[in-house]
């Protein structure tokens, strides 16, 4: 298992729990964070016995967002004498973070956020990266960059109107305002919202073990498709799930779930 400074890793019964661990920060984002989130979805995806990935996180906050320390040393991080090499730095430093959170995106499995508490700023391009989202009553959202003067760049104004709309996006992200659970559910952002976060917690790995059960090949190849299909046209989507089925289809996975329903019994995959 790996262990990280600003994590806590799980793995039992396939589903790789994931936990935002700084609580006494408000899970704020420091730099150590954003690496240590890209290697963790990087294990996910690349261990075999971790079919599905939870993201959670420790104390009253889901996450702050962005910790502010790390905002406040951007420009001695990136000092040159060069302004254009100077820019050129901050440029990579942003694609660098970009990347970070499309590391859920890139896994290869699915990931479910189960979001308690405040999701703020940074916390909302975290969360939109992920495959579904769920919350407990007491969470709350807010895209807050407008409030400290700046563009929100790591992915909320890329992928938020493709969950949500244009209209609503762009209301949240110009007004800064805060939103709570039942709107969240309301607008699309989160699929369901539980009571408590221990039933939050409960009710979310109740579905990823139902995913955990399925088919890993199909479960990876549904994910790739989904990806493909919300960023091209219906047409190039089609042409790509017939080239994949021509390599996938025909697997051992398809044979032992046929098997398994005639026989009437739970199937049994190849992690």
């Amino acid at each position: 298992m790996p262990t990280f400074e600003t994590l806590a890793v799980t793995l039992q019964d396939h589903i790789a729990t994931i936990r935002l661990n700084r609580p006494d920060k408000a899970n704020a984002m420091n730099a150590t964070m954003w690496q240590e989130i890209r290697q963790a979805f990087d294990w996910v995806d690349a261990t075999p016995e971790a079919r599905v990935a939870v993201l959670q996180a420790e104390g009253k906050y889901f996450t702050a967002g962005i910790d502010l320390q790390m905002m406040m040393g951007l420009s001695a991080h990136i000092a040159d004498d060069c302004e254009g090499r100077m820019r050129e730095k901050l440029r990579r430093l942003i694609l660098d973070l970009q990347d970070t959170l499309t590391s859920l995106e890139r896994c290869r499995k699915p990931v479910l956020a189960a979001i308690h508490g405040g999701c703020i700023g940074g916390g909302i391009d975290l969360i939109t990266c992920a495959d579904m989202r769920y919350c407990s009553e007491d969470a709350s959202f807010t895209i807050k960059e407008i409030d400290i003067g700046m563009v929100a760049d790591v992915g909320t104004l890329q992928r938020l109107p493709k969950l949500i709309g244009q209209g609503i996006t762009r209301e949240l992200a110009y007004t800064g305002r805060i939103f709570g659970a039942e709107e969240a559910q309301r607008i699309g952002l989160v699929n369901r919202v539980f009571h408590t976060r221990e039933a939050l917690y409960a009710g979310v790995q109740q579905i990823a073990a139902t995913i955990a059960a399925k088919s890993p090949l199909s479960v990876r190849g549904t994910k790739e498709m989904l990806n493909y299909a919300r960023d091209h046209s219906v047409a190039d989507s089609l042409n790509y799930i017939a080239t994949w089925n021509a390599a996938m289809l025909q697997s051992k996975d398809l044979m032992e779930a046929m098997t398994a329903n005639m026989a009437k019994k739970a199937p049994e995959f190849k992690d």
